[in-house]
C-alpha cells in the first residue's frame, strides 16, 4: 500500500476533518442543538467519511489495478475493491 503511504499528508488531512466534524457534532448534542442542527453536523460527518474514502478507494484502484498489473491479479484487487465499496455504499 505505498500509495497509503506517499499520499499520508492528505489522508491525515482528511481524517483530521471526519475527526473535527464527529467532534462538532458531539457539542451540539452535549449543547442540546436543534434537531436540524445535529442532522446537519451529521450529514457534514458522512460527506467527510465519504470524501476519505472515496480518496482512498481512488488510489487503491489506480495503484494496484492498474493495467500493467498481470490480469488475474487486476481482478482480484477489483473484485475486493467492489466489495470495500458494497460494505460501505
Amino acid at each position: 500500500m505505498a500509495h497509503v503511504q506517499s499520499n499520508r499528508k492528505k489522508l491525515l488531512a482528511r481524517i483530521r476533518r471526519v475527526k473535527g466534524q464527529v467532534s462538532a457534532l458531539e457539542s451540539s448534542l452535549e449543547a442540546g442543538a436543534d434537531c436540524i442542527d445535529v442532522l446537519t453536523q451529521a450529514a457534514a460527518v458522512r460527506g467527510a467519511a465519504h470524501s476519505l474514502l472515496m480518496e482512498l478507494l481512488h488510489e487503491h484502484l489506480r495503484e494496484h489495478a492498474g493495467a500493467e498489473t498481470d490480469e488475474k491479479l487486476r481482478m482480484q484487487q477489483i473484485e475486493e475493491a467492489i466489495q470495500a465499496m458494497r460494505s460501505y455504499l
